[in-house]
Parts: C-alpha cells; structure tokens; sequence
C-alpha cells in the first residue's frame, strides 16, 4: 500500500543517497546520505559502507534510516538503483522495512539489455536481476523546460513522486539531496569533488 500525500510541501523531508567511487579488488564503498527540506536547505549527513557488488545495499540503507536521529524524514531518495557497482537496491523491501516512500532517480533512461548481460559476470545474477525488474518501468520526470530525469519508485504514487522530485531539484536536473550527497561522497574519498550525480 502506498503512502498518500494529501498536501506536498515545499520543505517536505528527504533523504538522498549516493555512493562513493571505488577501485578495483575494493570490498566496501562509502555511502552518504543528505537530509534535505526539500530542494532548499539540508538538515544533516548520514554515511554508512555497503559492501562491491555485494547484496546488502537495501539492509545497511534501512538499519541506517532507522537508526537516524532524523525521524521526520517522509521520502527516501536514491541515485539509480545500485551502488557500488551492481549492490542493487530493493526499493519495495526498503519501504518495507522502513516505512517511508523510496524514490530511485536516474539521469538518463537504463539500457536494461546492456545491465542484464553485465550482471551475468556475477554472482546471484538472477537475484539482483529480480530487483531491478520489480522497481518497474522508469517514469520520466521533466525537472528542466525541455530536460527529464527518470524515476523508479515504492510505496508512494508516480504522480506524488513525480511531484517531489520537481519540487526538490532546485538546483540541476537531479534532486538536491541526491546531487549534495554526490559531492559529499566524492570529496571524502576522492579529497574533491567532481562530475555529476
């Protein structure tokens, strides 16, 4: 069952996450999370590590949020649907376990022919396999005249989070909490921050 939003605000709570870059033969990669009011101020950081293409991305991300000193925070936002290389995320066990709407955000539209023949090289390919396909077709979400981001999304109606992913990219194409977590992750391990989210 989805969550409803039956106002959207401006300042509503976000959570964004994105990863770290790792080398090759890496076991784990930095995950940081930033706590937005919507696209307009961040409220604070979280981090935690999830291990190369392992399978513990959804586990770390719920133990994490529900940890967190931030309880009012009513959106999960992740970069894509994968981190450290093919740790896929399971956006439904993520709502599941944690009780609050996950949005997953991509720039460009995902060439699902060109993931699946790369997840063959690794283990339990099937498994991860299962979870990008049960996150659903990408909805496109116009966030700039003319310019679209894609979106994937649990627990909460396309329309809603459509909605809350235009509110909250104030800044670029990509949602703030997501970009500002991009840049935190990539200053921490690179020592700069670099590229696009």
């Amino acid at each position: 069952m989805a969550a409803r939003f039956y106002a959207i605000k401006d300042e509503v709570r976000i959570i964004g996450f994105d990863d770290g870059p790792f080398r090759r033969g890496q076991e784990t990669t930095l995950v940081v999370g930033a706590v937005y009011r919507g696209g307009r101020s961040m409220d604070g950081l979280v981090s935690t590590q999830v291990a190369v293409d392992g399978l513990d991305s959804t586990v770390r991300l719920a133990s994490l949020i529900n940890a967190s000193r931030f309880r009012d925070v009513r959106v999960i936002m992740v970069d894509g649907i994968a981190f450290g290389g093919f740790n896929v995320v399971d956006i439904h066990g993520l709502y599941k376990d944690t009780g609050i709407p996950v949005i997953a955000v991509t720039r460009d539209m995902p060439d699902f022919n060109a993931i699946e023949a790369a997840l063959r090289h690794l283990p339990d390919s099937q498994t991860r396999w299962r979870l990008i396909k049960s996150a659903g077709e990408p909805a496109p979400v116009e966030t700039r005249p003319g310019k679209s981001v894609h979106i994937q999304s649990a627990g909460i109606s396309v329309g809603d989070a459509q909605a809350i992913v235009k509110i909250s990219a104030t800044r670029s194409l990509i949602p703030e909490p997501i970009r500002v977590a991009h840049l935190v992750a990539q200053g921490i391990v690179s020592g700069q921050s670099k590229g696009k989210a």
